[in-house]
């Protein structure tokens, strides 16, 4: 089953210094039956001002992942990390017991745009961690490329759950496909362009798709299209 959440149906949310349009329920919005999708609670679409950011907070057993789409984002937190990502790396921060960090834009001009995803960890009470890792950009031509997982691989950001991320860049016209075990979920969501899905759904900009009980995906380009592919318990 496919189920398409429409980029025009995100709750929106404007403070000025950030917009930010939620896939799931957070904060001020909450719909009862959009709290998960399956670990995943969480898909912020963040635009952030230059200089501005989220301030230092906590953050306790969820895994935080970070993708910047466009700009720079420095982390910083109370176990002595620091560092600033751009499109082509990745950002894993495990909250665990417990965490104190910060997310800004550090550049004086240039707006900041990165997805941020949370996702309930496998177990609780595991020592807080971040990473920072690369990918090849250039990789991402016409395939499917893991950047986050609890498979290790090269470029791999770990997390702590039975997930994969991956990310890909799709020639008009070109074709992938996916298999899985049709008890599993995935979570598509589109970055730039549009894609068609098993002949039947067309996703455009920042749509989304929730996917169950769907062994094979056959993912098509309608226009050069990044998107991400989650493959999730």
């Amino acid at each position: 089953m496919i189920k398409v959440y429409p980029a025009e149906e995100r709750h929106s949310a404007d403070h000025g210094w950030l917009k930010a349009n939620f896939t799931f329920s957070f904060a001020d919005y909450y719909d009862p039956n959009n709290v998960q999708f399956g670990p995943m609670v969480l898909l912020n679409d963040d635009m952030i001002e230059p200089l501005r950011g989220f301030g230092t907070h906590p953050h306790d057993e969820m895994e935080i992942v970070s993708v910047v789409l466009e700009g720079h984002l420095k982390h910083e937190d109370n176990t002595g990390q620091s560092a600033t990502t751009t499109f082509g790396e990745i950002q894993r921060m495990s909250a665990g017991t417990g965490v104190l960090h910060s997310e800004m834009n550090p550049s004086p001009k240039e707006k900041v745009n990165l997805l941020q995803m949370w996702f309930l960890p496998e177990e609780q009470g595991i020592k807080p961690s971040y990473e920072k890792t690369s990918f090849d950009i250039e990789a991402l031509k016409n395939q499917l490329v893991p950047v986050v997982s609890k498979q290790p691989g090269e470029n791999v950001a770990y997390i702590h759950q039975d997930l994969t991320i991956y990310l890909s860049d799709l020639e008009q016209g070109k074709e992938l496909s996916f298999n899985q075990k049709a008890e599993r979920r995935t979570m598509l969501f589109v970055i730039e362009g549009s894609i068609k899905v098993n002949d039947q759904e067309e996703l455009r900009y920042r749509d989304s798709a929730r996917i169950t009980e769907t062994s094979t995906l056959k993912i098509k380009a309608n226009q050069n299209a990044r998107f991400m592919l989650i493959d999730l318990p």
